[in-house]
């Protein structure tokens, strides 16, 4: 065969074209510093690449963003429960302090406003935000725990909540109440009028009567009139009784507290609504009667649902929201001034109460909560404590400026050297002693009050420990899982640089030699190029 000019300059170019292209792919490969540029350089080295960059690209999300944002949001709540630990510590370091009985009104009255102080410092604790969001309030995260200041702009009657509140029969306590027998108001200017002549020795001992009623304390005072009702609920979930209690007000007379008494004394059945306490007051033979009823629903009468309805229209600032504890119609007016309802939590109702948890996904298939609920640590009954102390030491301030009147009344007869037998003396002697005794029933129920308040706040602050506990515990397994996303994350780019990177030693090494090869190639093309057929003829 022979070997023409144009077929010699053929395979040269075609060579040279050849180490050309291969020392343009090196000379990418030395820039780019990765093995290709497109997926048809190499599609085993594209599709294992596609899938690498996927598991690292999640992995950022999860350890760069989703778990730092967790870890805040756990911070941020850790430190609001150590606030509240914290304050319940000195709150009932404060209510051992007025269980002395050496304390006098005064400083009872001292304590009280320490205690009503530190209780604002619970509740403004449970309105702690992370990035504009609350963190104690479930899915409801621009929403505040507590009223503030704006409540008061919609004016009397907004906003409205029909409120249902599910509880059981361990929701009732006993109260202590002092009928002072007619003793209200009296002091050393009016103890002569009439209304205290009692029999015409003066109101005496016997006229003053004691004794425990029955209460179902609803969760909020200033509660609206009308509407209330008790419905102990069967295993269907329907009704099985209905109480329907009557509406007395503390200004009424004979005083709600009175008429219980006067019922358990009879032995009647008798249910009383006092709005402006929020207590239901049940006597002994209703209670029982009650009592009776769950145990037919269920052996376990603690678990048997009982359910009070009620509306509340009065908030001030500090109260807690409803709609963060129970199922419940809120009203109220929006920017044209028309009524808005919106319906809250109503499948607590149906499935009963749950927790709005909230989860990050930290890893694959793997969610952390972070964030602890406001039933959980921030409950009513502390304001409701305070609301019992301070009607309690309201009645023992009165009975006791009534008492030290007639005590003074007393020094400034027996100066006078009047006689025991003396139909005054005797009159203001029998004030004195009814005021007295009047005195010492109210002291022992505040007594009782305060000694019921240091167990309610280790209540209150057990609670708050569970909590910081299990906020801990998220913690320290999202530490855990931290660690190990940062492990993978690492594992998963090496694994992404082995695949993708050139090895820029031997991309360098050969792209030398394929220059070398290339200028020598067109060196000797040159050369042969030179030689053709006519020089043999």
């Amino acid at each position: 065969m022979r070997m023409t000019n144009k077929i010699m300059q053929n395979n040269s170019l075609y060579n040279i074209n050849n180490n050309k292209l291969l020392k343009d792919k090196l000379s990418t490969q030395m820039s780019t510093q990765k093995k290709i540029t497109r997926p048809s350089d190499d599609p085993v080295i594209a599709i294992r690449a596609l899938r690498l960059r996927t598991n690292v690209s999640e992995l950022t999300q999860f350890y760069g963003k989703n778990a730092p944002d967790a870890e805040s949001w756990l911070t941020v709540t850790g430190k609001a429960l150590s606030t509240v630990a914290d304050v319940l510590t000195e709150l009932s370091r404060e209510a051992n302090k007025g269980s002395n009985k050496e304390k006098g009104v005064d400083d009872l009255k001292i304590i009280a406003e320490q205690l009503k102080s530190l209780k604002d410092e619970f509740y403004s604790t449970g309105n702690m935000d992370y990035a504009g969001r609350y963190v104690f309030t479930g899915y409801r995260t621009t929403t505040p725990l507590s009223f503030t200041d704006e409540v008061e702009q919609q004016g009397k009657g907004y906003p409205s909540y029909n409120i249902t509140e599910q509880t059981n029969i361990n929701a009732f306590d006993t109260i202590n109440y002092t009928n002072v027998g007619g003793l209200g108001g009296l002091n050393k200017h009016n103890y002569t009028d009439p209304k205290y002549d009692g029999t015409g020795a003066g109101i005496v001992e016997q006229d003053v009567k004691n004794g425990d009623i029955h209460r179902l304390r609803l969760s909020y005072d200033n509660v609206k009139s009308g509407g209330v009702k008790i419905e102990i609920m069967g295993k269907d979930g329907k009704p099985v009784n209905t109480i329907t209690p009557t509406e007395a007000s503390l200004t009424g007379a004979p005083s709600p507290y009175d008429q219980l008494l006067d019922a358990n004394e009879a032995g009647t059945d008798l249910a009383i609504f006092v709005p402006e306490t929020g207590e239901i007051l049940i006597s002994d033979s209703l209670y029982s009667q009650m009592e009776k009823e769950v145990g037919n629903v269920n052996t376990d009468g603690s678990k048997t649902e009982i359910r009070v309805s009620y509306t509340k229209d009065e908030w001030k600032k500090g109260d807690l929201r409803p709609e963060h504890y129970f199922a419940c119609t809120g009203t109220t007016k929006d920017a044209a001034g028309n009524d808005k309802t919106v319906l809250y939590n109503q499948d607590y109702l149906t499935e009963g109460k749950s927790k709005s948890s909230i989860e990050y996904d930290v890893g694959y298939n793997q969610k952390i909560e972070i964030n602890t609920t406001a039933d959980e640590v921030f409950t009513h009954s502390l304001d409701r404590d305070m609301d019992d102390l301070d009607r309690a030491l309201e009645e023992l301030a009165k009975i006791d400026a009534s008492q030290q009147d007639l005590k003074n009344i007393m020094k400034e007869l027996e100066a006078k050297n009047i006689d025991e037998t003396d139909p005054e003396y005797i009159r203001t002697k029998n004030l004195y002693d009814a005021t007295k005794k009047s005195y010492d029933y109210i002291r022992e129920n505040v007594h009782s009050i305060f000694e019921r308040t240091i167990s309610d706040a280790q209540g209150y602050l057990d609670d708050a420990n569970v909590a910081i506990t299990d906020n801990g515990t998220r913690g320290q397994r999202l530490d855990l899982i931290s660690n190990r996303l940062m492990d993978q994350k690492t594992t998963f780019q090496t694994l992404q640089s082995e695949n993708e990177d050139a090895d820029i030693a031997e991309v360098a090494i050969q792209l030398t030699s394929t220059e070398l090869t290339y200028n020598a190639a067109l060196m000797a093309t040159g050369k042969i190029m030179q030689t053709s057929l006519m020089n043999y003829i």
